[in-house]
């Protein structure tokens, strides 16, 4: 029940009889057990509530895990699950009285919102916010615990995050591609483990697939040059 988190402290079980041997795995420790669920993807959600009940929501972003561990979050502008996340989130933080950034991930099971996971804190998925949105997620806890006004949530321009996972040697690359946006976390290298993100603001696909090479270590840096291009569109 505790530190189970990006495919961490984790197992899936096939059948009834591989129970003892996973927890014998875990440690021995207490365990969840959870329904494995058939959904079309996962999304999330990053709101704010102050303590007179003022809220605020960012869109919901499409996230995309490998490993057990988040990879991408896309901004996802109008989705029709929208207001379905906002209410279930509004829901559970007036019913805690909570106070401060607040996010949900659900899946989406044929347009129905199951919750995966309550996160108290500022979220992975909403790092985009420092550059892709007019107030972040951070300024916005800050706001709410200080009881000043919320910020604007709207968004700046469409923009999708990736993770930097276990490999910093990549940094290099990545500050040469075009709207990218690069941030390390000072924290040491090792396998399966978020090091930092890069978000890429009202750039191209091609930038955004660029981005996904270097992460991938399919792109060496003397090609950077010749696929990266300056054009601007939507992703």
């Amino acid at each position: 029940r505790r530190f189970g988190y990006d495919g961490k402290g984790q197992l899936q079980l096939d059948s009834p009889e591989s129970a003892t041997k996973a927890w014998k795995a875990l440690g021995g420790v207490p365990l969840i057990a959870e329904q494995r669920m058939q959904f079309s993807r996962e999304v999330s959600i990053v709101a704010a509530r102050k303590n007179n009940g003022e809220v605020c929501f960012y869109p919901l972003t499409e996230n995309v895990h490998k490993h057990g561990i988040l990879r991408r979050s896309q901004v996802s502008l109008h989705d029709s699950l929208q207001s379905m996340a906002e209410d279930y989130a509004q829901r559970v933080m007036n019913e805690l009285k909570y106070v401060g950034v607040l996010a949900f991930e659900f899946f989406d099971c044929d347009g129905e919102l199951v919750a995966n996971e309550i996160a108290p804190r500022v979220h992975n998925s909403g790092h985009w916010t420092i550059e892709g949105a007019v107030t972040s997620q951070f300024e916005n806890h800050l706001r709410a615990i200080l009881d000043w006004p919320l910020g604007d949530t709207r968004v700046r321009a469409l923009c999708v995050m990736y993770n930097i996972i276990g490999e910093k040697s990549a940094n290099k690359m990545l500050q040469k591609v075009p709207d990218a946006h690069v941030h390390f976390y000072g924290k040491a290298p090792r396998p399966g483990r978020k090091l930092g993100h890069v978000t890429l603001l009202g750039s191209t696909v091609q930038n955004a697939l660029v981005v996904e090479d270097i992460l991938d270590g399919r792109l060496e840096s003397e090609l950077l040059k010749t696929v990266v291009h300056r054009k601007r569109s939507v992703i």
